[in-house]
């Protein structure tokens, strides 16, 4: 594979992750705003369900050498920072 091909499969596959990662907040903006509070039960298992399967994309990518482990990282933190800021200005309702 040469080295641009490979280039632009990385960098595809860090788009994709990105756009699940916005994903996520978007259904969890939806599900704040129209289904269920922060404190329910079934708020913590979609979020949790979700932020699994992310991670566990993120490893794969990671594992096939198409993301920088460290690059893996600072999307999962960015995600958690947006939903962490979400949930607050949510309590603070």
């Amino acid at each position: 594979m040469s080295a641009g091909m490979a280039t632009g499969h990385s960098e595809k596959a860090y788009a994709l992750l990105k756009a699940d990662a916005n994903k996520i907040l978007k259904l969890i903006e939806v599900q704040m705003e129209n289904l269920t509070m922060p404190q329910c039960p079934l708020y913590e298992e979609v979020l949790d369900t979700q932020m699994f399967g992310l991670s566990r994309e993120i490893d794969f990518a990671v594992r096939l050498g198409l993301v920088e482990e460290e690059d893996g990282k600072k999307l999962l933190e960015s995600l958690e920072k947006q939903l962490s800021a979400l949930h607050e200005a949510s309590v603070q309702k």
